[in-house]
């Protein structure tokens, strides 16, 4: 993917390897399912998962899948979040929440590795149900995109930044 005037940098980092058989008529054919996150460290992430007999052809599928599932996400001032957020995927919760400058990265697993790919610096969550790494990518994904600026609302409900606001 390039635009106009640069070429994108993404950064990917492994989430979970793991080894998998299928019970077939000879015996059991063992295979490998790579969990990789792609981001470019300044607003676009993505997730996804490859399977393949060895471990690098499965991380080189799953990092083709997750490029192709980039998403372009809001970051407000302080490199945060603009409001709190759940994200729900299989039987994973992730609860996110903007943070004051100064603060980090307060999150754990694969949650940290999403946020951190995304470009944000200071933001807090927290994992609520399953501890299955891919589900908790998955559902961050989802409540990243479920994030609005207070131009989208603005635009969205028609009203002025003030009624938005509450002043």
């Amino acid at each position: 993917m390039t635009t106009p005037n640069k070429k994108i940098r993404w950064e990917q980092r492994v989430v979970k390897i793991s080894r998998v058989s299928k019970v077939v008529k000879g015996g059991k054919k063992i295979s490998f399912r790579a969990t990789v996150v792609v981001g470019d460290m300044e607003e676009r992430v993505g997730v996804g998962v490859g399977k393949a007999e060895e471990v690098s052809t499965a991380i080189k599928k799953a990092e083709t899948d997750a490029k192709k599932n980039v998403l372009t996400i809001p970051i407000a001032e302080g490199k945060t979040i603009p409001h709190a957020m759940v994200g729900i995927s299989g039987g994973s919760k992730v609860f996110i929440r903007p943070a004051v400058p100064g603060t980090g990265v307060i999150a754990g697993g694969s949650v940290r590795i999403v946020l951190e790919l995304a470009g944000i610096k200071n933001i807090l969550s927290k994992q609520l149900g399953s501890n299955n790494p891919l589900n908790n990518a998955r559902a961050t994904i989802v409540a990243l995109q479920s994030l609005n600026t207070i131009e989208q609302v603005m635009q969205k409900r028609q009203i002025s930044l003030e009624q938005v606001l509450g002043k």
